[in-house]
């Protein structure tokens, strides 16, 4: 998610368990431990897929923001201790505030490597945008009313209530995903076809409208669905350029881009370049993440 997002929702939650005690501070802090996670983007890469592609790596782990949680605790209760709080509830506050930027966005399509070190391939449950209003507006609600009235000595309803509202909100999206699936396989049933895969994802700012793509052997099928649809869903066929993709089968990147986006992927020749594009991101004729992996050299590639 962007950066606001998960600053206003690390700052409710430390808000929520530690406000009381800490006051407005504890906005500021959770809204700084909250953003920690994305300063992997400061660290330069070889080339652009490595920097896809690696970026929600470590830093994003929830092994390694587990194991940061604990530290930051044992410093804080030996230089900054406050007798008002326990270790176990200052831990919970501080783990929960670094692990839910991660699981957060792992409800996007980018990928999530939720497991770092292991090898699984990374997490997109898909059924957000990177930026939603409805999502971010009771959490950035919640700071705003923190900072003006205060938390400490208070019951922390309004973050509780933010919380409760944004994570209803984000539970909702999955009823989304799962309606525009089932729509395009009851159209892939009645025409015949059988999708190697389907992957949906909602378009820009809302989870009305969602975009689905199904892999069809050589080429994909693209389609729109709406809850608010009357006819079925209409299918777009679009050739993937497959052949293109064995030229590539020494390709260390493209071995890996396809490993991080689960093959979602299309492979064109524009002039003399092999052009690769990650097709869960972005709409039809506009997609962020496409890569020359290969150029077409004295009849060779």
């Amino acid at each position: 998610m962007d950066s606001l997002t998960q600053a206003v929702l690390g700052a409710t939650i430390q808000g929520a368990l530690l406000g009381r005690w800490q006051g407005r501070k504890a906005l500021l802090y959770g809204a700084l431990l909250g953003t920690l996670p994305d300063l992997d983007v400061v660290i330069h890469y070889t080339d652009a897929v490595a920097a896809m592609t690696y970026h929600r790596g470590f830093s994003h782990s929830l092994f390694v923001l587990s194991a940061l949680a604990a530290l930051l605790t044992l410093a804080v209760r030996r230089w900054r201790p406050n007798p008002g709080y326990s270790a176990q509830r200052l831990f919970l506050t501080l783990w929960l505030v670094l692990v839910t930027h991660p699981l957060l966005d792992s409800f996007t399509s980018y990928g999530t490597q939720l497991f770092w070190p292991m090898q699984t391939p990374p997490i997109a449950w898909s059924s957000i945008f990177i930026i939603d209003p409805l999502y971010t507006l009771p959490l950035l609600a919640a700071v705003i009313g923190g900072l003006l009235f205060g938390l400490r000595g208070r019951t922390p309803r309004l973050p509780v209530a933010a919380l409760a509202l944004s994570s209803l909100y984000l539970l909702s999206s999955l009823g989304g995903k799962f309606m525009a699936e089932q729509r395009v396989q009851e159209v892939l049933e009645r025409e015949g076809i059988r999708p190697q895969a389907i992957f949906s994802t909602p378009t820009p700012f809302n989870t009305l409208l969602w975009r689905v793509i199904v892999l069809d052997g050589e080429d994909y099928h693209e389609a729109l669905v709406s809850w608010f649809d009357q006819q079925p869903p209409r299918l777009e066929r679009i050739p993937r350029g497959t052949e293109l993709a064995r030229r590539l089968r020494d390709s260390p990147q493209h071995l890996r881009l396809a490993w991080f986006t689960h093959g979602i992927l299309r492979y064109d020749q524009i002039d003399q370049a092999l052009v690769v594009t990650d097709l869960r991101l972005g709409m039809t004729g506009f997609h962020p993440f496409r890569f020359i992996l290969a150029e077409r050299r004295d009849g060779r590639w």
